[in-house]
């Protein structure tokens, strides 16, 4: 594998796993789950329509165009965009109501079985949806592969299993009665 690929996955991992904590933050310091969603909309737009925009319309470059492809803004490649757009954001509005729901310390649990079951699902659509194929023709994984998988929602169902639970507060000790003062000694 290329290096530059495990370095964006490398960067992936790093913004995905800071992503629940993040919000989880903002939540609790906003008050409030649909500000800290607005400002992850801010972001992708900040993000995710003016950088492109940039290289697209004001540098006149795209530095992702595949080799030998024609580049277009044909209806049904955009609605594909749009869709996968729309599962993100729905994903993260998601993430935030989960960790909202679950308390204080759900990021610690939320996040792990949110990205032990993307890939299950992931793979599960991309074997069954021929949309998701690409025209990529290739035989049944082998049984490593299904391995992997089953362990993926192992680890989900202990992560639930043992998740941290709240720390139960001890009452206070009573307090020592002070000494009555004698009149005498004054």
């Amino acid at each position: 594998m290329k290096w530059t690929v495990l370095a964006f996955v490398a960067g992936a991992a790093l913004s995905w796993g800071v992503y629940v904590p993040s919000v989880h933050e903002a939540t609790a310091k906003l008050g409030s789950n649909l500000r800290a969603f607005l400002m992850v909309g801010l972001a992708y737009f900040l993000t995710a329509v003016l950088i492109p925009g940039f290289f697209i319309f004001v540098l006149k470059s795209d530095p992702t165009v595949k080799p030998g492809a024609s580049t277009n803004w044909n209806s049904i490649p955009m609605l594909w965009g749009l869709a996968a757009g729309t599962a993100g954001a729905a994903g993260a509005l998601c993430v935030i109501f989960a960790v909202k729901a679950a308390g204080p310390g759900a990021a610690l649990y939320v996040a792990p079985l949110v990205f032990a079951g993307a890939p299950i699902v992931n793979t599960i659509a991309s074997m069954t949806v021929p949309a998701f194929s690409h025209g990529q023709k290739g035989g049944v994984p082998n049984a490593w592969f299904f391995l992997g998988l089953l362990m993926a929602a192992a680890g989900a169902a202990l992560v639930m299993l043992n998740k941290p639970r709240p720390a139960v507060a001890m009452p206070a000790p009573p307090a020592a009665a002070a000494p009555a003062e004698n009149p005498d000694n004054a």
